[in-house]
């Protein structure tokens, strides 16, 4: 083999490690782009179940909260403790939405995949799941917390705030810039992990044991499904609350 050939053979090998995938996925061609079908049908299902019982729940408010109302209250008051508690009494108020956003979605997704009979549509290529099942979901999730997290210290603090990226020494920059990406991903592979995890286990129990015998694991599921989405949510307004001190 000539020489010259070697780097064109590496690189052609390492383009061809690019293409390789797990399982088979069912796309969408628009223009030039394929889309992952799988996941964006998943995730408007699950959208449209938040709007919706947000919608009805607040069709007809009452002074005294009862049913529907009395839920969602509960829950936004839920949201609103966990968002000062990490960010603090001055600061949590804009970010109640976000935290709220992540929290809701990421809990009804992970449920969604525990009670949702999603395998039974039948599609061309592949198989519907929760959306924080693929990892694509799991990583925009802590795309948009770093980006919150950016924008909220920048904003706070102006360019003051770039400045801890050079302390207590300048020789640390390029390893204080990849920690404020890697705390959110992190996060991200392990909600992606754990809900991956619990229908990998729940679905080789269902084909080799009894009915019943799995629901303890499905019912197990659906509380560590909620815990995820309670650390994820935790973590994020821990984050961007950390990226706002200092300010004086």
């Amino acid at each position: 083999m000539d020489i010259e050939q070697l780097p064109i053979n590496g690189i052609y090998a390492l383009y061809q490690v690019s293409n390789v995938e797990v399982g088979q996925h069912f796309y969408w061609q628009i223009g030039d782009f394929q889309v992952h079908a799988q996941v964006l049908v998943t995730s408007w299902v699950v959208i449209a179940i938040s709007l919706g019982f947000s919608v009805v729940a607040t069709q007809n408010l009452q002074t005294i909260p009862t049913g529907s109302q009395n839920l969602i209250e509960y829950v936004l008051e839920f949201i609103r403790d966990l968002t000062r508690t990490q960010m603090g009494e001055e600061e949590y108020r804009p970010w109640v939405p976000f935290i709220g956003t992540m929290f809701s979605f990421i809990f009804v997704s992970n449920w969604s995949g525990a009670l949702f009979p999603w395998r039974i549509i039948q599609l061309p290529n592949g198989e519907l799941a929760a959306p924080t099942n693929d990892i694509n979901t799991t990583v925009a999730s802590a795309l948009l917390t770093s980006v919150a997290y950016f924008y909220a210290g920048s904003h706070k603090r102006g360019l003051s705030y770039f400045g801890k990226y050079i302390q207590p020494t300048p020789v640390l920059l390029p390893i204080n810039i990849p920690e404020d990406f890697t705390k959110p991903l992190s996060l991200s592979f392990r909600l992606f992990g754990n809900i991956l995890a619990d229908e990998l286990v729940v679905a080789v129990l269902v084909s080799s044991v009894p009915l019943f015998i799995p629901v303890p694991i499905m019912l197990l599921g659906l509380f560590t499904s909620a815990i995820q989405a309670l650390i994820f949510a935790t973590s994020a307004a821990a984050y961007i609350g950390e990226s706002m001190e200092g300010h004086h």
